[in-house]
């Protein structure tokens, strides 16, 4: 293969690539790899492809390969890191990072990288270690000095954390993400230590500087036609077409499958805790956040009108082989639970594949929900985009407990509400209420749900806060901010009056 040919065809492999062609790409990078079998870039961009189309096999043989020709260079290493971690695979993301840093001793990225990765999996000494070699190695880059403010608010010196990061905002990093992230950070602390007023502050500053990194209002576009797409569907249904879709597709044509529950609500409203108290039951599987439903079930879905018997068989299996390629992969014979907020907005396609779907549904007071998202600092998607305005995320709430609201009127469809305060102030009797419904008795490792939380990594953004006992000082946080939400309270009242909640 001629140099001008090699190069006209990798432009053309990197264009399908990015163009999220994966199927031709993965074609073109074939024919690559095969003529160029030196090249570890190649073999790289082939598993990124191969990760495209779903073939996670492929994909990592192809990573190995690029490891196994180029295991000095610190920097592909570290990328192929990243993909790991993106495939919910810590430890070989891990082992990745280790094997960069050890490449190049003065590289700060790897270091940082590991010391995410152990914070993410409460393991603070090893994340801390990581971040003394990058102050070390560079005493103010601008990373180091964030995550080891992180650190010491993990291990509750808040004192020494704000001062780090006052000390850091005040000497105006240069690094993106460092500049909001220390600002979210710090709203943080000064949350913890009833300090409002200038926690609200922070937000907004963090918020603007985002917002100026972003083209948040072509992702706001993209968000509402969505919405709005999803509204209009859902409201033209009938209360009965759940009934109607079961007699499409009877109980004895399905392929025989797994128990399957979704777990959803608004974001923020303690799904993350119901999870994990869940999968604390030795018959339970519970999947924080997989993908499987947003990047398999719903585009395989739309990607055809047609929903012969075989076909809606077809898309239960991928779903359910995607979802079990996550972290709780020996679920054979346990209940599986897909725990998604955002999906929720999607609940009639989730009950079209899937008619006999269990839903559960955590409730909070709405108030609560919106100012807690406002705190989040996650990254930006057409979704989240809405947690950059108080106004945007009360839009947010409505738009998703609007649907759930029509949904749960449907006759034939089994389902429960659970409310996050119940859980804070009868944990016990509202958890075994949850489990019944499910079909299990209680179990009393359900009561130690943090310890086992602990010991692995949740891909929620809050998952720190599931690794210590239940605790009341979220509920009612909003009376704190009143004014601050004075301007949305009138649009949430009506949902407050839905589920229970007094003014």
């Amino acid at each position: 293969m001629m140099p001008s040919d090699l190069r006209r065809r990798l432009d053309q492999a990197r264009g399908l690539l990015l163009s999220q062609k994966f199927a031709p790409a993965l074609q073109e990078y074939r024919r690559l790899v095969q003529g160029v079998p030196g090249q570890a870039a190649l073999w790289y961009e082939y598993g990124n492809a191969a990760l495209g189309a779903r073939d996670l096999v492929l994909a990592d043989t192809a990573w190995k390969k690029a490891l196994e020709l180029e295991p000095r260079n610190a920097e592909l290493v570290g990328l192929i890191g990243h993909q790991y971690q993106g495939i919910r695979e810590p430890a070989r993301a891990g082992a990745c990072f280790e094997q960069a840093a050890a490449a190049d001793p003065r590289a700060i990225n790897p270091r940082i990288s590991l010391a995410v990765l152990h914070e993410q999996n409460h393991r603070l000494a090893e994340a801390r270690t990581a971040v003394r070699e990058c102050l070390a190695i560079n005493p103010q880059d601008d990373q180091a000095r964030y995550f080891d403010a992180v650190l010491d608010r993990r291990e509750k010196q808040l004192e020494k954390a704000e001062q780090k990061l006052r000390d850091l905002i005040k000497s105006d990093p240069r690094h993106p993400f460092v500049r909001y992230a220390s600002r979210y950070e710090l709203a943080q602390i000064l949350d913890l230590t009833q300090r409002f007023d200038e926690a609200m502050k922070l937000l907004g500053e963090a918020k603007q500087i985002v917002r100026g990194l972003t083209d948040t209002d072509a992702l706001l576009e993209r968000y509402d036609q969505g919405a709005e797409g999803a509204r209009a569907f859902t409201r033209k249904l009938p209360v009965t077409i759940l009934e109607r879709w079961a007699g499409l597709f009877p109980a004895e044509k399905r392929e025989l499958q797994a128990r399957l529950t979704f777990l959803g609500g608004h974001p923020r409203s303690g799904t993350t805790l119901l999870e994990q108290v869940l999968d604390a039951h030795p018959e339970v599987a519970a999947f924080d956040e997989s993908p499987a439903f947003l990047q398999v079930l719903q585009p395989e879905f739309h990607r055809s009108r047609e929903l012969s018997t075989a076909r809606i068989n077809t898309l239960r299996r991928l779903y359910l082989e995607a979802l079990q390629r996550g972290p709780a992969s020996d679920a054979a014979g346990r209940l599986l639970i897909d725990k998604n907020p955002s999906p929720t907005a999607r609940l009639p396609l989730w009950l079209r594949v899937f008619p006999e779907l269990r839903v559960l549904i955590a409730l909070r007071d709405p108030r609560d929900v919106v100012l807690s998202c406002y705190f989040q600092n996650i990254p930006l998607n057409a979704t989240n985009v809405n947690f950059l305005c108080l106004e945007r995320v009360a839009r947010h709430y409505a738009d998703l407990m609007d649907i759930w609201l029509a949904v749960r009127q449907w006759s034939g469809f089994a389902w429960l509400e659970t409310r996050y305060e119940d859980m804070v102030a009868k944990f016990e009797m509202e958890s075994r209420r949850v489990t019944g419904f499910l079909g299990l008795s209680w179990h009393p490792e359900q009561a130690r749900f943090y310890e086992t939380s602990r010991q692995k990594q949740l891909y929620s953004p809050t998952y720190q806060d599931v690794t210590v006992p239940v605790y009341s000082r979220s509920v009612g946080r909003w009376k704190s901010y009143e004014k601050h939400l004075s301007s949305i309270l009138p649009s949430l009242e009506p949902y407050c009056r839905e589920f229970g909640y007094s003014s």
